[in-house]
């Protein structure tokens, strides 16, 4: 019998409601910038997603796009400018920049209260602390899925395959929190087979199309599949996205699986939302408590 199919969109239109809802009871709704260095045509893809979710719940989104000739020093003003704009809430570096750019570094920079991707040290060291933090969209993706799956966290054996910073790192860290046990691996793990066939979640992060087949999988575990990649088929010569699981090996031995595209892709975005959101309550409950404890005003 084959996995249950478990795509991310109803799941994303439904936060989209919520979200939607949330901020139309704020004053002024959030603006999100998002900086765009060169044309990269999977960063040009993401924006116009970015774009639209925006619109849909009432995120005010400013795409700003720059030569890729500007420069790391140029790139760092620019960063510091928005840091210091009070109008602006939520500050996203599109991935990935010219390589001339330290991409990582100009995260760094970014104000954390700011960092609604989730990838400034700050933000992860709270998050591996057990802190309220602007987590990472596409781990915060993960969990909300395997949440929707049913399936019971406390006491399961997640694996993760894949140490990213963005994704296995905190995914890992997310679970552990909610009483799975936690194992992450990378591709030269030494019979990675071992230890994802005792997997009772199994998320696939590492990046690399169709690494994990069928026989790497536990019968009936689920199996969240966070890879997109692009892969020729050899019948039409033509390109297709695939994740890092073989989806048609997979789905006869998962009891659930997700879909690439259409399983974390479209709930990364929607994570993206929720931080801007959560970002910008946080920077208004903060500046007024400025202004509150302010001298003379009585407090």
């Amino acid at each position: 019998m084959s996995a249950r199919i478990l795509e991310g969109r109803s799941i994303a239109a439904e936060m989209k409601e919520e979200l939607s809802a949330q901020v139309a009871e704020l004053e002024r709704g959030p603006t999100l910038v998002a900086l765009l260095v060169g044309d990269d045509p999977g960063a040009r893809a993401y924006s116009k997603m970015q774009a639209k979710a925006c619109g849909e719940v009432g995120i005010n989104y400013e795409l700003r796009q720059f030569d890729p000739s500007l420069s790391e020093d140029e790139l760092r003003a620019i960063i510091a400018e928005l840091n210091a704009d009070d109008a602006v809430n939520g500050i996203i570096l599109q991935m990935p920049v010219p390589e001339h750019i330290n991409g990582r570094e100009m995260q760094v920079s970014l104000a954390p209260e700011k960092d609604v991707d989730g990838v400034h040290p700050v933000n992860l060291g709270l998050l591996s602390g057990g802190q309220p933090s602007l987590a990472p969209c596409t781990a915060q993706a993960v969990v909300r899925l395997v949440e929707a799956s049913g399936v019971e966290v406390r006491g399961a054996e997640a694996v993760i395959v894949g140490r990213s910073v963005i994704v296995g790192k905190p995914t890992a860290i997310l679970l552990l929190d909610r009483g799975a046990t936690t194992t992450i691996c990378r591709s030269t793990s030494r019979d990675l087979g071992f230890h994802t066939r005792r997997a009772d979640i199994l998320v696939a992060a590492i990046g690399r199309a169709e690494m994990i087949h069928g026989a790497d999988i536990m019968p009936g575990a689920l199996v969240v599949d966070v890879g997109m990649n692009e892969s020729r088929d050899p019948e039409t010569g033509k390109f297709k996205m695939v994740g890092d699981v073989v989806f048609e090996e997979a789905k006869e031995v998962a009891g659930i699986i997700t879909p690439v595209p259409g399983g974390v892709g479209p709930l990364t975005v929607v994570m993206l939302l929720r931080n801007t959101l959560e970002a910008t309550r946080r920077q208004r409950e903060a500046a007024t408590r400025k202004l509150v404890d302010a001298p003379g005003t009585g407090a």
